[in-house]
């Protein structure tokens, strides 16, 4: 065994011909925590310890283990981190993100060695193969996100996703109605069985499986209100209730004279159809089930909603549109977009402001009227 060098640690050659390094992460439970460092030569291992006690001497964390690989800590991450505290949609999404593309390729990598190099050739090769700009950027948040927890842990010194500029992607233009257009909307819902869902959507930008997921019980018609608690969609091949997305969408809402009347009138058909569903019907308490009490399909809405939308004349978009409608129309009647936040149960007002701000050229030029009458009468 070669005796180790001046001011170099403690570096020794073993038995098998590599060479090892120690260095001293202090104690841990009353013993004391080396981490080992290995190379084929005796200046491999010195390179190898000079860089760990430079890290450590920054106060930078000092990797635990270079065997383990990016795709060990994915799978790692998304059972120990996601799974348990994570809704299962995003749990999902997460999921999807780490088994098509993280893992595919920057799996073999070693976690330790994983540089902001790799993750730049991983997103331009995804833009290569056809993905949008958009996909990538989720792609790349995910292995943000699950970086994050590795630094946590000690793992890597740095989240070197965040090194990397997401690709740029043209802005995508949201869907909205004008109010004329949302009172042809809603006329063309007259007497449909689901215009309180309607409704409900534009007035008050519910998420579809917010809406869905209603119980009469969440409805006061006296002080008129209406609170958020849950969340139905489709996982695992089966319809589920859940929490909201996040602690800001579990919400109180006021409910507008129009949506109290839809509402109430829907509650009367309601009703009548559980009288002529019988022994059929399974009382489940849902605002908008289906002809049967169960959980309404989310398929079965998309198909109701093209047909309405086709009724009205009106041109192709999703349901959940209705939500930015909702929001550009509280905004454009003068709305203070903190309460447009609220009402929306989003979490953070940025996001409010990012998504909705592109108020209507008629708003716009009602704050040039509001203004040239400021200064005019200042004059």
């Amino acid at each position: 065994m070669s005796k180790r060098g001046q001011n170099e640690g403690s570096i020794h050659k073993r038995a098998d011909g590599r060479w090892a390094a120690a260095i001293s992460l202090g104690y841990k439970d009353g013993r004391r925590d080396r981490k080992y460092f290995y190379g084929r030569t005796r200046r491999e291992v010195q390179e190898k310890l000079t860089a760990a006690l430079r890290d450590q001497q920054r106060g930078l964390p000092i990797v635990a283990d270079e065997r383990l690989t990016v795709g060990q800590f994915l799978a790692r991450w998304l059972e120990d981190v996601v799974k348990p505290a994570r809704q299962p949609g995003t749990y999902e999404n997460y999921a999807k993100d780490v088994r098509l593309h993280l893992t595919p390729a920057l799996g073999r990598h070693p976690l330790a060695k994983l540089g902001p190099e790799h993750v730049q050739a991983m997103m331009r090769a995804k833009l290569v193969a056809g993905l949008s700009p958009r996909t990538v950027q989720g792609i790349r948040g995910t292995l943000r996100t699950a970086l994050n927890r590795a630094v946590k842990w000690n793992l890597v010194a740095r989240n070197v996703a965040t090194l990397v500029d997401p690709p740029r992607g043209a802005r995508v233009e949201r869907a909205t109605l004008t109010p004329d257009q949302a009172r042809q909307l809603l006329d063309a819902a007259k007497g449909d069985r689901l215009e309180a869902l309607y409704t409900v959507a534009v007035a008050l930008g519910l998420r579809q499986g917010e809406a869905l997921g209603l119980q009469w019980a969440d409805i006061d018609l006296d002080p008129r209100t209406l609170r958020v608690r849950r969340s139905l969609s489709r996982y695992d091949g089966k319809l589920r209730f859940k929490e909201p997305k996040t602690a800001a969408s579990r919400r109180v809402i006021d409910l507008p004279g129009a949506t109290l009347a839809a509402l109430r009138a829907h509650r009367v058909r309601q009703l009548e159809e559980r009288l002529l569903a019988g022994a059929k019907w399974q009382e489940h308490d849902l605002v908008f089930p289906s002809r049967k009490g169960t959980p309404y399909e989310p398929s079965e809405l998309r198909e109701q909603w093209y047909k309405l939308l086709k009724r009205a004349e009106l041109p192709h978009f999703r349901f959940h549109d209705l939500r930015h409608c909702c929001a550009s129309l509280l905004l454009a009647q003068g709305v203070p977009a903190r309460v447009v936040m609220e009402i929306l149960g989003h979490t953070q007002i940025s996001t409010t402001m990012d998504l909705y701000a592109h108020v209507m050229p008629a708003a716009r030029r009602e704050a040039a009227d509001l203004m040239d009458r400021v200064l005019t009468a200042q004059a």
